[in-house]
């Protein structure tokens, strides 16, 4: 078999096809795949160089945010509020087990962040990846999803890590926990896919410092993670209920405290479900308008 290969400028190799070169012979199996997979095996590959210190700090991010805001400052909580209090407002258990959710979509919000801004514009504008997988039979739809894909995978691996880690911790208040983790792969999507649309139309980082600065930061420390939303005045407890980080923490603590399921976690999943695909339909349109052009 004779394969027909692409060099990219950053050295991985894209296959464009391959032909027989006998009779009987079969192309690869992997030419039989979507082409969006072809998309998303090249981010993999790129990301075998970092992925023993990127899951590395998936370890230790939890650690540190679980034994220093979970295990210190949830101490001093569970000490000051007594029964009654602490059932009212912390969903009947330790401080621990409270914020554990909301720091675990909290974190795949910012891991969401980190693969969904400077990634594209680097595919553009500095490695210019993009071109060169357009410059095979994939298309821009294909980029796409493979690079959005490529974002799940990242939370997904985030997401285990961090589950593991609170279990070891003693946050997990049931067996359900382990649905935290699709949870966590929704609000990654639901943050990447807008992201995506909006970071593929920019020219320059700027804009990137100013959103994790005025709406990451904002949303880390008010959509629930750290207080029940009742403790807001009512106008700011509605913005946050409005909020994506609200409903992904919320669905991750139905999960993680194993609290029975309600209509409302229906509402919270459909949330995330809806603006995921808006994003990726706005992000389908910016794509096309940037590369097709």
């Amino acid at each position: 078999m004779e394969r027909v290969e692409r060099v990219g400028v950053t050295g991985a190799v894209a296959d464009v096809g391959a032909r027989p070169t006998g009779l009987g012979e079969l192309c690869p199996r992997r030419l039989s795949r979507p082409p969006w997979v072809r998309a998303l095996g090249y981010f993999l590959f790129r990301w075998r160089r970092t992925f023993r210190s990127t899951l590395a700090g998936n370890f230790v991010y939890p650690v540190l945010y679980l034994a220093a805001i979970g295990v210190g400052l949830g101490g001093l909580v569970d000490h000051h509020l007594h029964g009654g209090a602490t059932a009212a407002g912390l969903s009947g258990g330790s401080y621990l087990a409270f914020v554990t959710p909301g720091l675990l979509a909290g974190s795949v919000m910012q891991i969401a962040l980190g693969e969904s801004t400077y990634p594209v514009m680097g595919a553009i504008r500095w490695e210019r990846s993009y071109e060169t997988m357009l410059a095979t039979p994939l298309e821009v739809t294909d980029v796409l999803l493979g690079h959005l894909a490529f974002v799940a995978v990242r939370v997904l691996t985030a997401a285990v890590v961090f589950v593991a880690v609170a279990a070891a911790f003693g946050a997990l208040a049931s067996p359900e926990a382990v649905l935290a983790v699709p949870v966590a792969v929704l609000v990654g999507a639901a943050f990447a896919a807008p992201l995506m649309a909006f970071s593929v139309t920019r020219e320059r980082d700027l804009a990137f410092s100013t959103l994790q600065r005025l709406v990451i930061v904002p949303l880390f420390l008010f959509s629930g993670s750290f207080f029940p939303l009742r403790q807001l005045p009512g106008i700011l407890q509605g913005l946050a209920e409005a909020t994506p980080l609200y409903h992904g923490v919320a669905l991750a603590r139905t999960a993680m405290l194993g609290t029975p399921w309600r209509l409302a976690d229906v509402g919270h999943a459909g949330y995330l479900v809806v603006l995921t695909a808006i994003g990726y339909v706005l992000a389908r349109r910016t794509y096309r308008r940037r590369l097709a052009a």
